[in-house]
Formats: structure tokens, sequence, C-alpha cells
């Protein structure tokens, strides 16, 4: 499901997804139209743009978070403001992806948080990291550092990978583990630092290191 506020965008995501091989069961121009096209039409993913003139995509996201059985949500952005991103990270967004991504960009995203996981590429990570991560403020970098003192090492070494917008499969690589162990790992960590997901995670860990 795609929304935007732009026919144009909505029209250029359409394009991008089912050229791929993906539907698009449902569009939506405003985030007040969201929840009844979500329960209408059961997305497995909503890409949703954040910045909407009624209602904006921090607000939609939230709503349909809690949703029974939701579908994952992939925030669109322009990355340019901290607030926007941290809002949308707490209203529950799987993964964020730049209004200008490459199509492949676009379509990967798509099938991990349709997969279950999360959707966080290295250009994305790179700038929300930095903007999210910049100066947290000891008080900050302090309760932050504390949640990950529950993790293992292992964990640790897994959520500081989350930072570089790596994969599962990129992580399994780059550490020596199967794929199946890092999604171990993760979900252990999530649980253990107290966050929905991956996203929520690397946003931990880059203001503990910030």
């Amino acid at each position: 499901m795609v929304v935007d506020d732009d026919a144009m965008v909505r029209r250029l995501l359409r394009t991008i997804l089912q050229a791929s091989g993906l539907d698009v069961v449902a569009e939506a121009a405003d985030g007040d139209q969201v929840v009844t096209a979500v329960q209408a039409h059961h997305p497995d993913v909503v890409l949703m743009d954040l910045r909407m003139p009624r209602v904006d995509g921090v607000v939609a996201t939230r709503a349909v978070r809690a949703l029974p059985d939701p579908p994952g949500v992939i925030a669109m952005t322009s990355f340019d403001t901290e607030q926007i991103i941290l809002d949308a990270v707490r209203a529950g967004a799987d993964g964020f992806l730049a209004k200008d991504a490459e199509p492949a960009e676009i379509v990967a995203a798509v099938h991990a948080v349709a997969g279950g996981g999360g959707a966080l590429s290295p250009r994305a990570a790179k700038t929300m990291i930095t903007q999210v991560g910049a100066d947290p403020g000891a008080a900050t970098r302090r309760v932050a550092g504390e949640r990950l003192a529950a993790l293992t090492e292992r964990e640790l070494d897994v959520a500081r990978l989350l930072v570089e917008g790596l994969s599962n499969g990129e992580i399994a690589g780059r550490l020596y583990l199967g794929e199946a162990t890092v999604k171990t790992h993760l979900s252990s960590a999530c649980a253990k630092v107290g966050v929905a997901n991956r996203t929520q995670l690397a946003i931990v860990v880059a203001q503990a290191t910030g």
C-alpha cells in the first residue's frame, strides 16, 4: 500500500513496485484515509509519507500499528528534521527510506519488512543515525548505555551493525554467523532493551555512542 499526498509520487511508487512483481492493493492521499484502507485491503506493508496536510504519517503510523495484526510500515522521509524521525520511530515504523531512494532500494525494503524484518538502508541509516545520534547529551547517552548493558557481547556486536544499515544476511556474513542466529540475537536484544524493532534498537545504539 502506498500513502502520499502527491499523486505523481504514488504513481511512481506503484510503477516501481508492480514492475518488480509486487501487488499494490491500495493507495491513500492522506493519513486520515490509511486505517480504513488497511482494514479493507489488508496490505503486508505500507509505504508511508511522513508529511501530509491533514493527518501526517506519524499519526497514521501510530494508528495503523494499533490495529490487530498490523502491516509493516516504512516511513518515506526527506530526513530534514530529527524530531519527525524520532516520532516515527516511537510510532512504530519498521524502517525508513529517503524520498529519492533508488527503485531497487525501495523494492528490497518492502521485501525485508514483509518478511518480518526491518528496512534501514546504509544511506538512510547514515542520515538518520547522524541526526538522531549527534550530540545526544550526557543524560541521553548514559540512559542509552545503561539499556545496552543488558545485552550479551554478541547481541551488542549485532546491534552495532544495525547502525551501518546492514541486513540480517550482511550481519551474518560480517560476524560469521547463521542468518537465523542473527535474527535470534536481534529479537533477544530488542526485548532486553525494550524496543519494538531493529530501527528503534539502532537509535539506542546511536544515542549511546553519539
